[in-house]
């Protein structure tokens, strides 16, 4: 077998089964992510596992891992490889099997082991793999961690030894118990749950039952080719049908998780798309009247209405960058109560939750308002000021160019607002730089342009408190200026028609 690395290996060939395939583009922000057979082979796991059991060993000084997998027909498979890799190179593995990302971060408290491994491409579409990375208890790998991550996968210079292994198939029991606790609903409501036939279907309906709702599944059912839809809360196809089924089974609430289960969708009782930072707005007001003084962390494509209606109640609201790691981070540097990032990762700490993203717990949570308050979730909503927001947009950008255009962009916003330029009828007022540019407009309305940290794509989003036609004159200015970069292609979606806003 050929342990050394190379970047290129044809697929259906001998090469594909005797040499080690990784690229180094699939070394991301906060996790790791390739495209199999193209990008990686399932020696190049076994190669993870080896350089990671070295992390583990030297960095963290720790000789114990848990290891989980999604579900995607290779998972399995590139799980044994990592373990071979673990166990080579002298740590012991606990594997809990088919799991969601969160499952695995319980674990690892549950079972006292500060390092942790998922196989999950997350929200990705099929054909994709990677790994989430836990460095402690609810901590996950960030960029400097993944960087020496990736040098030790590189240098080849392993640890080795003979790790043992425990198969510990039993930690959802424990994961149900702990989310649902003595926290059960005083009424029945009645939900649809829509898995997109990923990972949460095994594990979400259970915990969401035990809770005391009436769940009407929608996709719940396994299947690894995802058929009807990417589950990814953010894909507005997604949502569309998760109204459909709302409405028909005249449902309160329409709930959707993603692929690996840390991040959640909502579509309210009239079956209407809800964008998860709105919702996320509601949550936080309602942790942050039980908890005054506390603060909560937001990702820069949030809503521009966390400041003002969190500050009526005392709630303090701190930036971050959009990444997992980043703002599980935040939560724990500002001892926050929460953090919420706009594509649905939400994390909960205590009293709530141990500062992971969890989108069971973060729909347990929700719901709990929802009985709590007694009014609908539309109701909820209409208490909030109006603004109109677009859906989250990605055009292909190539991972080697992404960076340098964000650059080039920021540049061209610095220049306007030196100059005055209008943008939807209004002066740009502020940048924010923390994680690519958001220039936020004298009458509040905002754009972002941001490289996406898990794909070769960039991340676009934007917000309008005046008007439609304003939220469209901010994106047609946005995506007018990266066309002319000659640099992006393809959006994965698109805007919706004006009327449909």
């Amino acid at each position: 077998m050929d342990w050394h690395i190379h970047s290129e290996v044809p697929f259906n060939s001998a090469d594909y089964f005797e040499k080690t395939l990784i690229t180094e583009n699939g070394f991301r922000e906060y996790d790791v992510r390739w495209r199999l057979a193209d990008e990686i082979n399932p020696n190049g796991f076994v190669v993870l596992g080896r350089a990671f059991g070295t992390y583990v060993r030297r960095v963290l000084h720790q000789r114990k891992v848990v290891v989980g997998h999604d579900f995607r027909k290779y998972s399995q498979d590139l799980s044994r490889s990592l373990v071979l890799g673990l166990l080579w190179s002298g740590v012991d593995v606990v594997d809990i099997g088919l799991a969601l990302s969160p499952i695995l971060y319980f674990a690892q408290h549950h079972l006292g082991v500060k390092a942790g491994a998922m196989v999950t491409a997350s929200h990705n579409e099929n054909g994709w793999t990677g790994l989430k990375l836990a460095d402690g208890l609810s901590s996950t790998l960030g960029p400097d961690e993944i960087k020496r991550f990736k040098e030790i996968v590189k240098g080849g210079d392993f640890e080795k030894g003979q790790g043992t292994y425990e198969s510990c198939p039993s930690v959802f029991d424990a994961y149900l118990k702990d989310v649902v606790g003595d926290h059960k609903l005083t009424h029945p409501v009645d939900m649809v749950l829509a898995a997109g036939n990923g990972t949460a279907g095994r594990f979400a309906p259970t915990v969401l039952r035990a809770l005391g709702c009436n769940v009407t599944e929608v996709d719940c059912d396994l299947d690894w080719d995802f058929p009807n839809h990417n589950p990814n809360p953010e894909d507005i196809s997604f949502l569309h049908s998760i109204g459909e089924a709302t409405r028909k089974h005249g449902a309160r609430i329409g709930i959707g998780i993603d692929g690996d289960g840390d991040r959640i969708g909502v579509v309210d009782d009239a079956g209407k798309e809800v964008f998860s930072d709105r919702v996320a707005l509601l949550v936080a007001r309602w942790i942050g009247r039980k908890t005054p003084g506390r603060t909560v962390v937001i990702d820069v494509k949030s809503t521009g209405l966390f400041e003002p209606v969190l500050g009526e109640i005392g709630t303090h609201v701190e930036w971050e960058k959009t990444g997992h790691s980043y703002v599980k981070a935040a939560v724990a540097r500002h001892n926050a109560v929460a953090g919420f990032e706009r594509s649905g990762h939400w994390f909960f700490s205590a009293p709530y939750g141990r500062g992971y993203d969890d989108a069971v717990l973060a729909a347990a949570i929700l719901l709990r308002m929802l009985d709590e308050s007694g009014a609908s979730l539309s109701e909820m909503l209409c208490e909030l000021p109006q603004t109109w927001q677009s859906p989250t947009l990605g055009p292909y950008c190539p991972d080697d160019v992404k960076y340098d255009v964000v650059d080039a962009v920021t540049e061209q916003y610095r220049q306007d607002k030196e100059a005055g330029t209008l943008i939807g009828g209004a002066p740009i007022q502020e940048l924010k730089t923390v994680n690519g540019v958001r220039f936020v407009l004298e009458d509040g309305g905002w754009g972002l342009v941001r490289a996406s940290s898990n794909k070769p794509s960039l991340v676009l989003v934007a917000e309008s408190c005046t008007s439609e036609d304003q939220l469209y004159d901010i994106m047609d200015h946005i995506q007018a200026r990266l066309a002319a970069t000659g640099q992006v292609g393809e959006y994965d979606q698109q805007m919706p028609p004006r009327s449909a806003v």
